[in-house]
């Protein structure tokens, strides 16, 4: 009987959430819809430009959204990252276990530095302009893993953008191997379009000889295969994972259960931020692989807690909201 559904690794990120106009983005130098990382300076900087709004705080990181989401519908999840032993690292700590997520995190295990922050700048068209200064969390390394837990997991979910740093892909490739030597099934996400654009050789290093799922945007998956069609895609992704999922933005997803393509409509909203969507359709997809749910059900279930996302600012929805998703699909 395992103790966890999901074990994820990837970095720990509080999240700071601001709504500016378009023309903002212009002023501040700030590449709109990526996650661009930025130095400490850089974040100094932009914090100090955007001290007159209020910024709202959450624990984020990719693959924490996710758990958070998996744990948000019933799931027992686990979480494996690195902050300081500041302030922010406090908050970082205190919140992830308000939302039911188990981790490494300790008041003693923590490290003098700085805990790293996300700086999201939301725009009226509803994309997200992320810019990251990763603090100590670029320091994450297999030291941060608890392969104990792991072990006991059903399914080991691992971050993309754990592939920049040596030490950080370095625990990925570990955590994929633990997993697949106690039996526990293995899934990444390839986060984001410069992961892969920059990124790609790191990226099979995690993969290794295969997956058993792959998240995926349509655009990392053109990008990442070389391919110039979603079926292109599909072919690309059946050569390093046994199933996955590729989103599409207002046209769906499409996936693949190991056996059949199925494609999956997407939710129809009015979109008010797209921050976390990606992160939020992984975790109700990992819930569903994890409490009996067909594949087919899985991608509407994920679609529709995605959909919902996405019609408000930030990167979690509140329990009530979760619970009524829930509803829908008899969770």
């Amino acid at each position: 009987m395992a103790d966890y559904d999901v074990y994820g690794v990837g970095n720990a990120l509080v999240d700071i959430e601001f709504v500016v106009p378009d023309d903002a983005l212009s002023q501040l130098n700030v590449d709109k819809g990526l996650m661009t990382l930025i130095d400490e300076e850089r974040h100094h900087a932009l914090l100090g430009s955007l001290d007159e709004q209020q910024g709202e705080r959450g624990s984020g990181g990719s693959a924490a959204n996710t758990v958070i989401a998996c744990a948000q519908l019933g799931g027992k999840t686990f979480y494996s990252c690195k902050v300081a032993n500041d302030e922010t690292g406090t908050f970082y700590m205190t919140d992830l276990g308000k939302c039911g997520v188990d981790s490494n995190l300790t008041m003693d295990n923590r490290e003098d530095g700085i805990t790293g922050k996300c700086i999201v700048l939301i725009t009226p068209d509803a994309q997200r302009s992320m810019n990251t200064f990763l603090g100590i969390t670029q320091t994450i390394s297999a030291k941060e893993l608890d392969l104990d837990a792991l072990a006991k997991s059903k399914i080991a979910y691992i971050e993309g953008y754990l592939v920049p740093e040596v030490a950080a892909r370095n625990a990925a490739i570990e955590a994929r191997k633990a997993a697949q030597a106690h039996g526990v099934q293995t899934a990444l996400t390839l986060s984001d379009i410069n992961m892969v654009k920059f990124f790609k050789d790191g990226l099979h290093e995690i993969i290794g000889d295969g997956l058993d799922m792959v998240f995926s945007n349509e655009d990392e998956a053109r990008l990442m295969f070389e391919a110039d069609s979603i079926e292109g895609c599909v072919e690309g992704m059946k050569g390093v994972a046994k199933k996955f999922a590729i989103t599409r933005g207002a046209k769906g997803a499409t996936i693949f259960d190991g056996h059949n393509v199925i494609d999956v409509k997407a939710t129809k909203v009015d979109p008010v931020d797209t921050n976390g969507a990606g992160d939020m359709y992984a975790g109700a997809f990992l819930y569903g692989m994890t409490h009996g749910h067909s594949f087919e059900q899985c991608g509407e279930l994920a679609s529709a807690a995605a959909g919902r996302l996405i019609t408000q600012f930030g990167a979690r929805l509140s329990l009530a909201d979760m619970a009524d998703i829930g509803k829908q699909f008899s969770i």
